[in-house]
């Protein structure tokens, strides 16, 4: 896991030893234990990388990487978690290894199988290989985008990285505000990452499942992987669907317990968290595998003291059943303005909420060096989390807009339509010129596919949010988070072969008597907290935003709003905001609506006032 840089002057001139080195610094954060640089022979090419340690530490694994014959050349963030089983399979066709690190099972398999390795990987990435005898650069992400990967492409020079920011911040390229993308974050947070496009109007990124060759000053991209085009036979009996299940999640936390330094799990108490502390508790009991991780005892807890979003209870039950000891932080009114500038700058993009809880989680993880956290991340919108009694507001506005959206009957016209109504009931809309002024969708990953036409409504929404509208935005927000901290997140309901057998399950196996994720609370029985198992609560992991602006965030919002920011005026009416936000801070009413609603204006004021 790491932070990945490259930039190749398309007319030839050498690259300057400061311009790599500035671009592989502004993701530095991404990895703190070493930074390499490499340069092609003529000096057009270089690749830069900054090092999170965590498979082979020593200096077997550093980056860039050169294949023994010194052709191919690769940059890598991301974790191959059957790198031992593919390592195998090429020492049996006569590769040999120099290192302990899955990076040069990738240059391996690259020159055993080209693209196809890709569909033979199990895990997260976002690489770039170049080969030196042809001048070719291939870059490719993984199936469902969990690593982030953005470039631009002038006549002078292509240029990628890790971040947004990076490349906004670098001075090799000239940036501008996309108006459009802007303006549908604005009303609809989760419709931009599934797409190639971002605030950065030069920026692109690679989406999710796709690769690309830059070929003699041509980017050519096209999609590797689609997830309907992968669906396995499942088991005729529920008794066997339900097995089936059960070994595909334990093998997928087996394979991402596999790390040479310590690893942990942030555990909310949910069903998600629980199951996997549960689930690695039992892998140690059933014998662990080589490479496996021993020192994985190390739970982290986010509490939130009298507030409704608060589950320590339950993790303190899970813990308890998985014999971790918990490492509780408390996060209360105090925290509302902490680093609350650096969180919205690490977040690198606009959304609907505040996401101290998390950055605060994985700072803390960092102070205690545990550099991994296996996390539940996908399996609300795998098998369905929605409208469930006692959820929060913010979880359940996430999951309003992005039903609604999915749902085949309103289409691409979705969360336009659901947000349009719940704004005009409330008699507030803050875009200059209204509804008219919203451009249209942008394409998404995933938006035309094919899907089974057995498919129930349930699935083919479930499809939508996970490969287009919702997860997207969830991977990106936890990506830079957690590696805002240089802490690599594994998340096993992401397994590929999880996700492929139960998006080919039916409706009633993720939606049945008023219970969501069906088939995974069957596979976890005995295995887990009954109560956790089976328990209807769903708490999405945000900070308390509506006890923070009804208190410590009030003044940081009105000065906020005081600010004059020339480019937000003009997506803005400013007028109407400040009256409406105005109300809320006085009387004291904020709630979740009404922060899900009008905290990405405020995120947006606050990126443009910092725009490069």
């Amino acid at each position: 896991m790491c932070g990945i840089a490259g930039i190749v002057n398309l007319r030839g001139n050498a690259v300057e030893p400061a311009e790599i080195s500035r671009l592989t610094n502004l993701v530095a954060h991404r990895g703190p234990f070493g930074e390499g640089i490499w340069f092609s022979a003529n000096r057009n090419l270089a690749f830069g990388h900054r090092r999170l340690a965590i498979i082979d530490p020593g200096e077997g694994g550093y980056q860039p990487m050169v294949s023994a014959d010194g052709r191919h050349v690769i940059v890598y963030n991301g974790e191959i978690y059957n790198f031992l089983e593919l390592r195998r399979e090429l020492e049996a066709q006569g590769a040999v290894f120099r290192s302990q690190s899955d990076t040069e099972v990738i240059l391996a398999a690259w020159q055993a199988w080209q693209e196809g390795m890709l569909t033979r990987f199990n895990g997260m990435w976002a690489l770039a290989i170049y080969d030196t005898s042809t001048e070719e650069l291939f870059l490719a992400r993984d199936r469902f985008g969990i690593k982030p990967l953005l470039y631009a492409l002038t006549p002078d020079r292509f240029v990628f990285a890790s971040e947004q920011r990076a490349l906004a911040r670098s001075g090799l390229i000239n940036v501008s505000l996309d108006v459009d993308v802007a303006r549908r974050l604005l009303v609809d947070a989760f419709g931009i990452e599934g797409s190639e496009r971002t605030l950065c109007r030069e920026v692109r990124r690679l989406q999710a499942g796709h690769c690309m060759w830059l070929r003699r000053g041509r980017l050519e991209i096209r999609r590797w992987w689609r997830t309907v085009d992968h669906l396995p036979t499942i088991p005729k009996t529920e008794a066997e669907r339900v097995e089936r299940f059960r070994e595909l999640f334990q093998d997928a936390v087996a394979l991402r317990m596999r790390s040479d330094v310590p690893i942990g799990t942030c555990l909310s108490g949910g069903f998600d968290s629980s199951a996997v502390i549960c689930t690695m508790a039992a892998h140690e009991k059933a014998g662990m595998g080589p490479r496996d991780s021993t020192s994985w005892r190390h739970a982290f807890v986010a509490t939130f003291p009298g507030a409704a979003n608060d589950e320590r209870p339950m993790a303190e039950e899970a813990a308890a059943w998985a014999d971790v000891a918990p490492i509780f932080l408390e996060i209360g009114r105090a925290d509302a303005l902490t680093e609350l500038d650096q969180i919205l700058d690490d977040n690198d993009d606009v959304y609907i909420g505040l996401p101290s809880a998390a950055w605060l989680i994985y700072r803390e993880l960092r102070r205690h060096n545990v550099t991994v956290s296996l996390d539940g991340h996908g399996a609300d919108e795998l098998m369905g989390a929605y409208f469930q009694e006692g959820q929060s507001g913010a979880f359940r506005l996430r999951n309003a807009a992005s039903a609604i959206a999915s749902n085949s009957s309103l289409a691409k016209r979705g969360i336009d339509l659901m947000r349009t109504l719940m704004i005009k009931r409330k008699g507030h809309y803050f875009l200059r010129g209204g509804l008219r002024d919203i451009p249209p969708e942008l394409p998404l990953v995933g938006d035309d596919d094919v899907l089974p036409s057995d498919w129930g409504a349930m699935n083919r929404r479930l499809y939508r949010m996970f490969h287009s509208t919702v997860l997207p935005t969830i991977l990106r927000n936890f990506d830079r988070l957690s590696m805002a901290h240089g802490i690599e997140v594994r998340m096993p309901f992401m397994d590929w072969r999880l996700v492929t057998y139960t998006m080919a399950l039916p409706d009633t196996s993720k939606s049945s008597n008023g219970y969501t994720k069906v088939v995974a609370r069957q596979a976890m029985a005995n295995l887990m907290p009954e109560s956790i198992r089976m328990g209807r609560r769903k708490v999405g992991f945000n900070s308390p935003m509506p006890e923070w602006l009804n208190g410590p965030l009030a003044g940081w919002v009105a000065g906020l709003l005081d600010q004059k920011v020339p480019a937000f005026a003009e997506l803005v009416d400013e007028e109407s905001l400040r009256k409406s936000v105005d109300h809320l801070i006085s009387s004291k009413q904020w709630d979740w609506e009404s922060a899900g609603r009008i905290w990405p204006y405020l995120n947006m004021k606050w990126a443009l006032a910092r725009f490069a």
